[in-house]
C-alpha cells in the first residue's frame, strides 16, 4: 500500500528511523513506510499518487483556506484514491473556530471515507457527527535506539512528572494537587500554553526534541496527566518506561496502559487515593509490571502497523 500524509509540517518524504523529533505524527509516517507533503504541495502532485492519503488539518485553517479555499478537497482525491482525516486534538476543538470554518470543516471531514481518531470517545462523537466509518489510530513509539528506565536508567529520585501546563486542556493545577500527595518534587513538560506565573510554582522541564525528552522522562518515577482527552502520548511514554501515570479513563493510552491508576473524569479524589497508594513499593511495582506487559500487547510498532494493516482488510 503507497500511502501519503498531508499536514502544515513543513517537510517532504519519507522519515529516517533515527530522526529526532520522532512525536506521534511523524512516528506514524516512519512506522507505517509513508511518504509526507505539506498540504499546499496537493496542487503540484500527479493523480492516483497513493492508495491511502491521511490528512492532518492544522488547528489554524485561515493560512490554508486563503491559499486555496475550494480546491482543498478535490486536490486530495484527484492525488489519493482514498481519502482520510486524522482527528487533531480533542474532538471537538475545531468549534472554536469562526462559524464559517466550523461548516467547512465539518463539510470537510463528511466527504471522507475514513476518520481516524484517538480514543473511543472520539469515535463515538464522530460516528453520530458524520455518518462516516471511523476507526482509531493510535499512537505509536520509534524505538530503536531508547534505553528504557530499568535497562540500567532508574528514577534516582522520587520526582513526579506533568503532563501538561495550568490550562484547562492540560489540567495542569488538578495534575499538581494530585502529585503533592505523593511527593514535594514536582515538575511540568513546557508547552507554548504556558502562563509565566507557573514558574514561581514548580519546576519545568524546557522544550526539547523528542528524542531527549524521551531519555529526560525516564528519570521521573510518577506521572500524572489528568487533561482533556486527545493523542495519550504522555501517557503511552509514561508507559514505555513503566512509569505509573495517573489518568482519565477517556484517554485510550491511559486506561489501556495504565488500569490500576486510571479514574473517571473529574474523580480527584480517587486519582489522589491511588497517588497515596502509589508510595506503597509493593503497589507501586505491581503498576510498573503491568503498563510495562500492556505496552508490549497492545501498543508497540508491530502491534501498530498490524492493526493498520486489518482496517484495510474489514
Amino acid at each position: 500500500m503507497n500511502i501519503g500524509f498531508f499536514s502544515e509540517a513543513g517537510y517532504e518524504g519519507k522519515v529516517p528511523r533515527n530522526y529526532d523529533n520522532m512525536r506521534t505524527d511523524v512516528a506514524w509516517v516512519c512506522a507505517l513506510g509513508a511518504t509526507h507533503h505539506p498540504i499546499p504541495k496537493l496542487r503540484s502532485l500527479p493523480d492516483n499518487l497513493y492508495d491511502v492519503g491521511v490528512m492532518i488539518l492544522p488547528k489554524n485553517r485561515k493560512p490554508l483556506l486563503d491559499w486555496f479555499p475550494n480546491s482543498v478537497l478535490d486536490n486530495y482525491r484527484r492525488v489519493c484514491k482514498k481519502v482520510t482525516i486524522m482527528q487533531e486534538s480533542y474532538y471537538n476543538y475545531w468549534q472554536d473556530s469562526p462559524i464559517a470554518d466550523q461548516i467547512w470543516y465539518f463539510n470537510f471531514i463528511t466527504e471522507m471515507d475514513l476518520i481516524f481518531c484517538h480514543n473511543d470517545i472520539d469515535l463515538l462523537y464522530y460516528n453520530g457527527l458524520t455518518n462516516v466509518r471511523t476507526e482509531l489510530l493510535p499512537s505509536v513509539m520509534i524505538t530503536d535506539d531508547i534505553v528504557r528506565r530499568g535497562d540500567g536508567i532508574w528514577a534516582s529520585g522520587d520526582g513526579a512528572i506533568l503532563g501538561g501546563n495550568w490550562v484547562w486542556a492540560y489540567g495542569g493545577f488538578d495534575s499538581y494537587q494530585v502529585a503533592q500527595e505523593i511527593t514535594d518534587d514536582i515538575t511540568a513538560v513546557t508547552t507554548g500554553r504556558m502562563k509565566p506565573e507557573e514558574e514561581e510554582i514548580l519546576k519545568h522541564v524546557p522544550w526539547m526534541l523528542w528524542r531527549k525528552w524521551i531519555d529526560e522522562l525516564s528519570k521521573y518515577k510518577y506521572g500524572i496527566q489528568l487533561g482533556t482527552a486527545s493523542a495519550g502520548t504522555f501517557n503511552l511514554n509514561c508507559s514505555f518506561h513503566g512509569i505509573p501515570c495517573i489518568g482519565y479513563s477517556n484517554v485510550n493510552t491511559q486506561k489501556i496502559l495504565h488500569p490500576l491508576t486510571t479514574v473517571e473524569v473529574g474523580e480527584i479524589d480517587t486519582a489522589k487515593e491511588i497517588a497515596r497508594r502509589l508510595k506503597d513499593e509493593e503497589f507501586y511495582k505491581l503498576c510498573v509490571d503491568t503498563t510495562l506487559k500492556r505496552y508490549e500487547s497492545h501498543y508497540t510498532e508491530k502491534v501498530f502497523v498490524e492493526y493498520w494493516n486489518s482496517i484495510w482488510e474489514r
